[in-house]
C-alpha cells in the first residue's frame, strides 16, 4: 500500500501515527522535572513520586490487552477515539490530584487512555505499509518519538519553573485533544472490523494464546521487551541521579535528557541504513552485545564510585545506542507473521514491553541509595537477560518461514 500513497500522504501519516505513538513518552517525560515540586506539595519524598511513574506503566500494560481485541473488532478508529476522550479527562483530573495515591490512581487511568494510541499506531503500521518496509516505518517512527525525550523533560521544567507542574497536565490534556482531531480528520479506515471476534474472555486468552505461541513472536517481543526496560529504569531513576546526586537544576536536568535522547534518536535512523546491509536477526544479537557490555561497565564505575557526570551521561548514550537498534528490529520481526491477528499481536507485545518495564521502574523506585549503582545494575541485568533469551529462544524459530524472509530482507 504504501507505493498507493504520494509522498505527502506517507509523510503525513508517518506524522499522526509517531505523535500517537509520542502521547505515552510525553505523558511520561514532560512531568520529570517536576518530581521536587510535585513531592513538596503532596507532602512525600520526591523518590516516591515514581510511583505514579510506575502506576503509568502498569496501566499502559494493562490496556493494551484491552485496545488489541478492540482494534480487531471494532476497527482502528473508534477505540482509538474513546481512548483519547479518557486521556484527556484524566488528564485534566491530575491538575486537581490534592494526594499522591489520587495522582497514582489518575496516572494509571491516563495511561489507559494513552496506550490506546500507542497500539492503533502500531497496528495501523503494519495494516497500510508492506511487511518488508515495516522496520523502516518504525524506525521512522522512533525519529518522531525521539523528540519527545527531547522536547518533554525541557519544556516541562520551563513550563513548572514558570507556572507549576499542575499546567504540565494542562498542556498534556491539549495535546490529547489535537491528537483526537487529528485522527478523526485524517487517518483512514486502514482496517475492516472483523465482526467474527468474540470479546468473551475465552476467545481473546485463546487468541493472545496463538500469538504468545509462535516462536518468532516470542522470542522477539521478550528479548526486545527485556532490553527496551533497561530505559524505563532510566527514566524512573534519572531524576534522583542527576537532580539530587549531582545537584543539577530542572532545567539542566531537562537538557540532559534531551540530550540523551539523541542517541536514541540517531541510532535509530543508523539502523535505517545498516538494514541496507544487513538484516534485522544479524542487528539485534550485535546491539544486545554492546549494551551488555556498556551496562557492565557502568556498575563497575558506578559501584567503585568513579562516576562523574559526564561520565555517567556518556554511558546512559551508549547504552541508548545500543537501544535504538534493537527496538525497531525486534518489534517488526515481532510482527511479522501475522496479519489477521495484527491488532493483538501489537497489544500484547506492548503489553509485555511495558509490563516488563513497569517492574524495572518499581525495582529502581525501592532503591533511594543515593548513588547510580541500583539504576546500573538494572540496566545492565536486563541487557544480559535479553540477550539470553534471544540465544535461547531463536533457535526454536523456522528459518524457513516466509513472513520472516519477507519482513527483514537482505538488499
Amino acid at each position: 500500500m504504501a507505493n498507493e500513497l504520494s509522498r505527502t500522504k506517507y509523510i503525513s501519516l508517518i506524522l499522526i501515527l509517531g505523535a500517537l505513538t509520542a502521547l505515552g513518552p510525553f505523558s511520561i517525560d514532560m512531568y520529570l522535572p517536576g518530581f521536587p515540586a510535585i513531592g513538596k506539595d503532596l507532602g512525600v519524598d520526591p523518590a516516591r513520586v515514581a510511583l505514579s511513574l510506575s502506576s503509568f506503566f502498569i496501566g499502559i500494560s494493562a490496556g493494551q490487552l484491552l485496545y488489541g481485541p478492540l482494534l480487531d473488532r471494532f476497527g482502528r478508529k473508534k477505540p482509538l477515539c474513546i481512548g483519547l476522550a479518557l486521556y484527556i479527562i484524566s488528564s485534566i483530573g491530575c491538575m486537581y490530584a490534592t494526594s499522591l495515591n489520587s495522582l497514582i490512581i489518575l496516572r494509571f487511568i491516563q495511561a489507559i487512555g494513552s496506550c490506546a494510541a500507542a497500539v492503533a499506531a502500531v497496528a495501523m503500521v503494519r495494516d497500510l505499509f508492506p511487511v518488508s518496509e515495516n522496520a523502516k516505518v518504525f524506525a521512522l517512527l522512533m525519529l518522531v518519538v525521539g523528540t519527545s525525550p527531547m522536547i518533554a523533560p525541557t519544556a516541562g521544567s520551563y513550563i513548572t519553573s514558570a507556572f507549576s507542574w499542575h499546567t504540565v497536565f494542562l498542556v498534556l490534556g491539549l495535546m490529547g485533544a489535537l491528537m483526537l482531531i487529528a485522527s478523526i480528520r485524517w487517518l483512514p479506515d486502514s482496517y475492516k472490523p472483523d465482526t467474527t471476534l468474540s470479546l468473551k474472555p475465552r476467545p481473546i486468552i485463546n487468541n493472545f494464546l496463538a500469538v504468545v505461541g509462535e516462536p518468532q513472536f516470542y522470542t522477539y517481543t521478550f528479548a526486545g521487551a527485556v532490553a527496551f526496560s533497561g530505559l524505563f529504569a532510566y527514566v524512573s531513576a534519572s531524576p534522583q541521579v542527576f537532580m539530587d546526586i549531582y545537584k543539577v537544576s530542572d532545567k539542566t536536568y531537562g537538557w540532559i535528557f534531551a540530550f540523551l535522547s539523541i542517541g536514541l534518536i540517531g541510532s535509530s535512523q543508523v539502523n535505517s541504513q545498516l538494514l541496507k546491509r544487513f538484516s534485522s536477526q544479524q542487528i539485534v544479537p550485535v546491539a544486545l552485545v554492546g549494551q551488555s557490555i556498556t551496562g557492565l561497565i557502568f556498575i563497575i564505575c558506578a559501584w567503585n564510585n568513579w562516576l562523574s557526570l559526564a561520565g555517567t551521561i556518556t554511558l546512559l548514550f551508549i547504552y541508548l545506542c545500543c537501544l535504538g537498534c534493537i527496538n525497531p528490529n525486534t518489534s517488526a520481526l515481532s510482527l511479522a507473521p501475522f496479519t489477521r491477528n495484527a491488532g493483538s499481536a501489537s497489544s500484547l507485545m506492548g503489553a509485555i514491553q511495558m509490563g516488563i518495564g513497569a517492574l524495572a521502574s518499581s525495582v529502581v523506585s525501592l532503591f533511594n541509595t543515593h548513588t547510580a549503582t541500583p539504576m546500573a545494575i538494572t540496566m545492565c541485568g536486563t541487557s544480559l537477560l535479553a540477550l539470553l533469551i534471544l540465544l535461547v529462544c531463536r533457535r526454536n524459530i523456522k528459518t524457513a518461514v516466509a513472513a520472516t524472509k519477507e519482513a527483514v530482507p537482505v538488499h
